[in-house]
Formats: structure tokens, C-alpha cells, sequence
């Protein structure tokens, strides 16, 4: 299929062909028949990306300033691989829509296949042949209402929630800065409201739109809004001004400061310059109003991607409902938005359509592009034709997932690796997919994973997707006899550890089958410096982790998706202790703060003490609550007359009766690299994984006993203490090490 995307390094739009997105469970696949392009909003988006580094610097000084933190902890070469990483990523245009359901996920409910419905959001009803919208996202299009008007179904929902929170009531007074499209819906809306409507725009054509949509009175703005004002509300001045302008500039919230009688209030809208000026606001007690896009629901992703609704009784407006709204107010006739429609452009010539909009060379307001409703769309996108495929008797590659971490620190490696080629490439976007299959070199990009693990040229599977779909598609790839790569954690629940143990037992019955796990740091040269420098004997560690704030909000702490921040994040710290004690834990015993604040997850923070077999004792004291301005991670370990100080993978510190040692990185190096090789060398070879399994189900075995014990406040026995036996259904019998 072909999708509209803003080449962000190249500073261009292009119109490729990309896979069909994947279907996920809470959320349809729709085959859209028309999409609205938002000239403001993506001109907007188009004329940031069209900027030089430089410019994009003076745009958005905040990032700027993350970056150079980044480079003082990381080092300005991993800071440049990262940026580039950022830059190279396409950038999707789009998001309101209309279409046909062609597919419904399995959480999801009240959609069928072959339903007409209007699609939202940013990222899902993209400019795309085929879209993927989570259900929340969606609603029914009324049988009178065509897939040209209901294309402006999430745009109009903007414009409702705007009105909304300004509340007018029947007969007031109310303007409206900036006649774009939403300003003109926004007009509609206030109408059938009835109120009495003055719009503000310098474009006269805008106000000719305005007018013949049944405003009441207009301004073109500047010195005489005032006094335009003050004729149509005879000396009163504006109950309530709604802003729907885009502009850098602070002239709207200054005009609308003037405009609004005392008591008033300004509602914001649109992207405009936001430097109050005090004394009108203030002399006049005005009450402003920040209007958060389509409802209630939009930024929070367990109501868009996880599709857990709000009640109606207790939020009766949410994104979907105000969709449904503005939906109805169509098919009553209360909303036109077939007269907004300037142009009707074949999907095909949509670069021609942003080229009309971007130079201005002739009115437009509201620009429909109109898809072909039969076209057939190939689930696999392919990069080398089948016959010109060259075989190699080396490691033949399916990699699932390529998000920003598997972008910057697996596909480079793996690309570069000597007699490895890189086949297959699944993602659940299809943007996505063809953008790093085309960069890292493989030979077809799809969005289903059975492509995969079906291709029989294919003899190791790497998943790097989120943590609830690692033990699923590890133990997919085991059963269809596949080498697995998965990163960290290898699981995010406790009970799909046996399950996957049960896969990796199953497939070494007939075959050898080797299964690594991505615990990237025990392979970083200071890790390996400091283990070799340690004499015989136990060690006691303490790992201190100041990982910086990750708001409760994200799905890393959802326990089905994430798994929590000591499940997802912490087992990095526990196999390093692993690694460097060189024996098996034995028990594990945790204790979390208690914050008192919805906002911290108290398990984020938290001390974890491990004891190993061989004597050796490991402390992770794992923090979310510390300074960002501070280092991450600080690594210590005391035995036998040696100490060693190992802080952010960029200094190790070795003191023994000799004196001191001291070693330095320009870069943080994690063992990202060496690590991909030392797999890759595993794989080819076929023998045991760098890592070994038995390690692995260990370090996760930790981390799920550390949960418990924060939350039931004893220590966690690894090991049966009555019986003898192994307290993880006989894992030591099982795992061949």
C-alpha cells in the first residue's frame, strides 16, 4: 500500500509503498476511502521538518538541551548515532479520516467488518491506503452521511471540544480568531448553539467562507477589531473569544485580551504565541481556557491504545463520543462541511496537493484526498526479488520489532556482522518496516510475524517488540526451530517462564537450538575488566541506578504490557551481578520506598539484596526519584582486598594493594556490540549462547522474587530449603546449562 510520510533527513514528503499495518487486539484495520488534509496542522509539521539542523535547533530549544545532557553522559558519538537515529525516522502525515473496516482485533467490540466508519489520531489515520485505529478511535459514519464529510469527522471534533470548554450560552456574543477550517466548523458549531458569531481573519477570502456559512459580522483584524467589535455587541464586547488561529505570533491572545468584556473568557485552540499580557487580563479577571484537541481521553494511552473507556455517567464527553457528536450534527444538517470541500485529489497525486498548499497558489480550505476503495494491498512488502537472492551459508536473519532501541544499537551490528544476511523485517507499522528493511539491507519487510517464522531461509528469529510479546513470539520462534534473540526481559509475567523453558526443553529434543537473551551490559569491556582483575572468593556489590522519573502513565508500568520498571529495566542490573559473583542467587529480599504519590510507582524505587551460592552478596538500590543532572549508574565491588568503582560505562577505578587503576572511555559502551557478535558467532556456530539459558531463567527468577517480597515484606527463597529441591519446578534438573 502507499502511505504519505515527511522525510525528516531529507527534508522532503514522499509518497511510498510500505506494508499494511499489523492488527493489534484492541484496535481495526480500515481501508480508508477519504482523508482530510489539515492545512494548518501539517503545513505546520511539514515546515519543521523542512528545516536545517540549525533551524530545528531555534525551533525547539528543548531538545537541544536534552541533547547536550545526552552527550555529557554518553559521549558525543553515541549522542550523534542517536540523533541521526531520530532524524532518519519517517514522520507520518494525517489524522482524520474515513473508511471501511476490513478487520477487527480480538478485544475489540461494536465494529464489524464492512462497517463505514470516521478514524482519529495522529499516527493512525494517517494518509494511507490501509490504516490501523485503535476502537477508541473510531466511530460509526450515519448511513446520510458520505465518506467526503466524515473525513473531517476528527477535525470537527477539535472544534467541538473548543467549544465545549468555552460554554457559550444561547444568545451570547462570541468571537472567532482565525477563519481556517476548524475556525469555520467552529462558526458552525456556536450557530447551532445559538450565538451571536463575529469572525477575525486577515484573509478576506476567509472571510467571504465565513459569511456564506451564516455568520453574523466579520473583521479582518489589526487597529480596527475593536471598534468591529464594539458596533456588533453595541459597546459590550465578546462574551467569550475561541482562538482557532496557528500562528508563532502572541497577536491573537493580545487581540482576544481586547475584544473580551470584563468577566470574560478566552478559550485557546489553535498553536498560537502564548505570552499573557498581564494588565488586560488582569483588569479585566479574564478566564483562560486551554482546549486539549478532540476530548477527553486524547493523550492517554490506556484510553487510545489500550481501550479501557471512560464511564459515561461521570466523563459524558470523551474523543469518541465528541466524534459520534459532530457525526450526528452532519447528519442532521447542522454541520456542513461538504461546503468547506475546495478540493477533491486523487490519493495518488496527493505531493500535488501539499505543493498547492505549501506555495499558496490558489484558495483552498478544506483538501480531500479520495483512495481506490478496490485496489488489492500485499501483506509483504519485497526489497529483492525472490530470484535474485544470494545465499550464504551463514546466519540468515528474521528480525521482529524495530523500535528506536533496536534501530540504534542491534540493526547497525547486525548489518555490519560478516556472513549474516538480514531477510525478513516485521513491524506493526508498515512506515516503519519499509524505512529500516530499506536502511539495514533485508530482502522483505512485512507487518506478520508467520511470514517469518514460516520462511524456511530464515534460522534465527531477534525480537525486539514490547515486553508482553517477548515470551509469545520467542517460544512462536523455538516451535518453528529457530535460533531466538529476545531482549530484555525475556517475559513480563512470572508464569511465562515455565512456558518458555517448556519451549526451549522441546525444541533441543531434536535439534540444537540456542536462545539468548538481550543483557547487554556483563559484555562491556570495563564490566569484563573489572571481573577479570577479581581474585577467587565471594564479593560483595552494590549498584546504584538513578534512572530519572518514568511517569506511572506509561505502558511500561501496565503489568500485562511492561511488566513495571523491576521487570522491564532492573534484571540489566541483576545479571551484571550475576555475571561478575560467577554463581547462581539463592535467595532475594526487597524493600521499596513509599512515596505517597500517584505520580511515582513505589517498586520504581527500591533496594534489592541478592545472596549467591558462593557467598557473594549483591545490593541494587534502583531509583526514579534522584536528579536527571546526576549519572545513571555507579557499579561497586569489594572483595579479598580489592575494591572497584565502575561509573556509567565510561570509567572503572581498581584498587588493590598495588594501588590504583584507572580506566577511561570518550563513549559509554554498554556491550551493545560485543554482544551481537559474540550471539552471531553462537548462532553460526550453533553452540551454547553467550549467556547461558540457565542464567537467564535465574536473573528473572530475581526479579519476580524481588516483586514479592516489596509487596509481602519477607525474603524470597530461590531454593527450597525443606525439601532440596529447586524451588522453579526443578529448573537445575531441566536447563542444560
Amino acid at each position: 500500500m502507499k502511505q504519505v510520510l515527511q522525510d525528516v533527513k531529507q527534508r522532503k514528503l514522499n509518497l511510498v509503498e510500505v506494508p499494511p499495518p499489523a492488527l493489534l487486539p484492541t484496535g481495526l484495520r480500515v481501508r480508508t476511502i477519504a482523508s482530510l488534509i489539515s492545512a494548518g496542522t501539517e503545513k505546520g509539521m511539514i515546515e519543521l521538518g523542512g528545516k536545517s539542523l540549525v533551524g530545528k535547533a531555534q525551533a525547539r530549544p528543548d531538545l537541544v538541551k536534552q541533547v547536550v545532557t545526552k552527550a555529557r553522559k554518553e559521549g558525543i558519538l553515541n549522542t550523534f548515532h542517536a540523533v541521526q537515529s531520530k532524524m532518519e525516522r519517517p514522520m507520518p502525515l494525517g489524522y482524520s479520516a474515513a473508511g471501511i473496516v476490513e478487520a477487527v482485533g480480538s478485544a475489540a467490540s461494536g465494529f464489524k467488518v464492512g462497517d463505514r466508519v470516521a478514524i482519529a489520531g495522529a499516527g493512525y489515520a494517517n494518509h494511507a491506503e490501509i490504516n490501523f485505529v485503535p476502537a477508541n478511535l473510531v466511530a460509526t459514519i450515519p448511513d446520510n452521511v458520505s465518506f467526503g464529510e466524515a473525513c473531517y469527522t476528527t477535525v470537527a471534533s477539535i472544534a467541538l471540544q473548543g467549544v465545549r470548554i468555552c460554554r457559550p450560552q444561547l444568545g451570547e456574543y462570541v468571537a472567532v480568531i482565525g477563519l481556517g477550517l476548524i475556525g469555520l466548523i467552529t462558526v458552525q458549531l456556536l450557530k447551532a448553539n445559538g450565538c451571536r458569531v463575529i469572525g477575525v481573519d486577515p484573509d478576506p477570502r476567509k472571510l467571504d467562507s465565513a459569511k456564506s456559512l451564516g455568520i453574523d459580522d466579520v473583521s479582518s483584524g489589526g487597529d480596527d477589531v475593536f471598534d468591529a467589535v464594539s458596533r456588533f455587541t453595541e459597546g459590550r464586547l465578546v462574551d467569550s473569544t475561541i482562538i482557532t488561529a496557528a500562528t508563532s505570533s502572541n497577536g491573537p491572545v493580545e487581540t482576544a485580551g481586547r475584544i473580551t468584556r470584563r468577566k470574560g473568557s478566552v478559550v485557546v485552540v489553535g498553536a498560537v504565541g502564548m505570552e499573557i499580557p498581564r494588565d488586560a487580563y488582569y483588569k479585566k479577571e479574564l478566564e483562560l481556557r486551554i482546549s486539549m484537541s478532540y476530548g477527553p481521553g486524547r493523550y492517554d494511552s490506556v484510553y487510545e491504545e489500550g481501550g479501557v473507556d471512560y464511564p459515561y455517567d461521570y466523563v459524558r464527553w470523551t474523543e469518541q463520543r465528541n466524534m459520534e457528536a459532530v457525526l450526528g450534527l452532519m447528519s442532521s444538517g447542522k454541520l456542513d462541511v461538504a461546503s468547506l470541500t475546495t478540493h477533491r485529489i486523487r490519493f495518488e497525486k496527493a505531493l500535488d496537493a501539499y505543493a498547492m498548499i505549501q506555495s499558496n497558489s490558489e484558495p483552498f480550505v478544506g483538501v480531500v484526498l479520495e483512495y481506490d476503495a478496490e485496489k488489492e494491498h500485499p501483506e509483504e512488502l519485497r526489497l529483492v526479488p525472490s530470484i535474485g537472492r544470494i545465499e550464504t551459508a551463514g546466519l540468515q536473519i528474521g528480525f521482529i520489532g524495530a523500535g528506536n532501541y533496536a534501530a540504534l544499537h542491534l540493526l547497525p551490528r547486525l548489518a555490519h556482522e560478516q556472513d549474516v544476511r538480514l531477510v525478513g523485517l516485521v513491524t506493526a507499522t508498515g512506515l516503519n518496516a519499509q524505512q529500516k528493511a530499506s536502511k539495514f539491507g533485508f530482502d522483505y519487510c512485512t507487518t506478520e510475524i508467520q511470514s517469518v517464522l514460516d520462511d524456511a531461509d530464515i534460522n534465527a528469529v531477534c525480537i525486539a517488540t514490547r515486553h508482553s510479546t517477548h515470551a509469545e513470539y520467542a517460544i512462536r520462534a523455538l516451535n518453528a526451530g529457530k535460533h531466538v534473540f529476545v531482549e530484555k526481559p525475556v517475559v513480563a509475567l512470572e508464569e511465562d517462564l515455565d512456558r518458555l523453558v517448556d519451549a526451549y526443553l522441546e525444541a533441543n529434543r531434536t535439534a540444537r537450538v540456542a536462545f539468548m537473551a538481550g543483557l547487554n551490559r556483563r559484555f562491556a569491556p570495563l564490566v569484563r575488566k573489572l571481573k577479570g582483575s577479581l581474585p577467587s572468593g565471594p564479593v560483595q556489590m552494590i549498584y546504584r541506578v538513578n534512572s530519572g522519573h518514568i511517569p506511572t502513565s506509561s505502558w511500561l508500568h501496565e503489568v500485562n504490557e511492561g511488566g513495571g520498571m523491576l521487570v522491564g529495566e532492573m534484571c540489566h542490573f541483576v545479571d551484571v551481578m550475576q555475571f561478575v559473583a560467577g554463581a547462581a542467587p539463592v535467595d532475594v529480599y526487597a524493600s521499596s520506598v513509599a512515596a505517597h504519590n500517584s505520580e511515582i510507582e513505589d517498586t520504581d524505587n527500591l533496594s534489592v539484596v541478592v545472596r549467591f551460592q558462593n557467598g557473594s552478596v549483591g545490593t541494587l538500590c534502583y531509583s526514579t526519584i534522584g536528579a536527571k543532572t546526576a549519572p545513571k549508574e555507579r557499579f561497586e565491588v569489594f572483595g579479598a582486598g580489592m575494591a572497584a568503582f565502575l561509573d556509567d560505562f565510561r570509567s572503572l577505578e581498581i584498587f588493590d594493594e598495588r594501588g590504583r587503576k584507572r580506566s577511561k572511555s570518550m563513549n559509554q559502551d554498554k556491550g551493545q556490540e560485543e554482544q551481537i557478535r559474540q550471539t552471531v558467532k553462537s548462532f553460526r556456530e550453533l553452540g551454547d549462547a553467550p549467556i547461558p539459558f540457565r542464567e537467564i531463567i535465574d536473573g528473572m527468577r530475581v526479579v519476580f522474587g524481588a516483586r514479592r517480597s516489596a509487596i509481602e515484606g519477607y525474603k524470597i527463597d530461590l531454593y527450597n530449603r525443606v525439601s532440596g529441591t529447586d524451588n522453579r519446578n526443578n529448573d537445575s534438573d531441566r536447563i542444560v546449562a
